[in-house]
């Protein structure tokens, strides 16, 4: 026994300083992450569901394991004592599987804070939930894969065989998964672009309607007639869409003709009424009032209006509200709205016309 502690103790005493110093070195690195982790569980603990970037922070220092301390402490022993390669290179071994294993967790609490943080919405109220619980998955296990990789390399073992395993693998549950993660990247591109979210009221192609929920395969949409519309989201970013509760003010057009029987001292006057009519709504300015075209049975006129909001049940009743006033001040101006009509003219074998109706005898 005392043959077998004599080599240790002759270690001891010849590296006694540095041992010392090592040792200092590594509580002062373990009290500090220490006082990090402290500092990441009160950021977590003041609001569990933060997705700011303080909140990013402190659940990434929260995560720290007491494992990776204490092979951080003993490296950094090692480092300073010089001992034995048997004893060094274990030291090392744990370092790096502690390391590596510390890493892929802060690396996935990272990434998902990071598109926490994007999303800026909390987790219990996000639009994208399924989503986001198919990517926590998706993150953890390719840090943890790279964390292995890693482990492996360090022990001795030839990984390329691994990970060319692991990139056909991967080549191939991605061929047979194709439509599922195409529209995982559809979802992930509305949760970070934001063409729009839930409760927006939006328009594509021929469908008007508000955002119900936005789900990892479909958005489905409430539409202006009450029906459900359900909607793929990768077909649905290929269209053009407008959000209609983007911006502060809303623009509608209405279209009306009049009669070509109307006098152009009358027809100068449009623009004036119109003007009146529309600014006599709260909220609402006149863009323009023109004479547009001349149509087959009417001299079509176009007008423009702006409304201050976003509420379209606001924005409906004062359009209605605008087109009755325009009813009235045409009817007491003697302006008459023109519908589609044909005139026939009938002509005698000499080409002499003939009225279509009995002419009144003169009185």
């Amino acid at each position: 026994m005392t043959d077998h502690l004599s080599p240790t103790l002759d270690w001891l005493l010849r590296n006694r300083e540095a041992l010392g110093l090592g040792t200092l070195v590594a509580l002062g690195l373990v009290a500090l992450m220490l006082v990090a982790r402290a500092i990441g569980h009160r950021i977590v603990a003041a609001d569990p569901a933060s997705t700011s970037w303080k909140g990013v922070v402190g659940r990434v220092l929260s995560r720290t394991g007491v494992l990776f301390m204490v092979a951080a402490a003993l490296e950094i022993v090692v480092g300073y004592a010089q001992p034995s390669p048997r004893i060094a290179r274990a030291v090392e071994v744990a370092f790096t599987i502690a390391l590596a294993l510390q890493a892929a967790v802060w690396a996935r609490e990272l990434v998902l804070g990071v598109i926490g943080a994007r999303v800026g919405e909390k987790p219990g109220e996000t639009t994208l939930g399924n989503a986001m619980g198919v990517i926590r998955v998706l993150v953890s296990v390719a840090a943890f894969a790279i964390a292995l990789v890693v482990i492996l390399d360090n022990l001795g073992v030839n990984v390329t065989a691994l990970v060319a395993g692991l990139g056909i693998g991967g080549i191939a549950i991605g061929l047979a998964a194709q439509g599922i993660f195409s529209d995982l990247f559809a979802a992930l591109a509305i949760l970070f672009d934001k063409p729009f979210r839930r409760g927006d009221t939006i328009r594509f192609d021929t469908t008007t309607g508000t955002v119900e929920k936005i789900g990892l395969k479909t958005t489905r949409l409430t539409s202006l007639t009450g029906e459900q519309v359900i909607m793929a989201n990768t077909k649905l970013l290929e269209r053009e869409v407008r959000n209609l509760a983007a911006g502060t003010e809303r623009q509608e057009t209405l279209r009306f003709g009049l009669t070509y029987q109307t006098p152009p001292e009358k027809l100068e006057r449009v623009p004036t009424i119109a003007r009146e009519v529309v600014e006599a709504q709260e909220g609402c300015t006149l863009h323009r009032c023109v004479l547009v075209a001349l149509g087959p049975s009417s001299l079509d006129h176009e007008l423009l209006f702006r409304h201050s909001g976003l509420d379209a049940d606001v924005l409906f009743a004062k359009r209605s509200a605008i087109i009755i006033a325009l009813l009235r001040r045409f009817a007491a101006e003697g302006l008459d709205f023109a519908y589609p009509t044909q005139t026939t003219f009938t002509a005698a074998p000499d080409g002499t016309l003939v009225m279509p109706y009995a002419v009144p005898a003169p009185h």
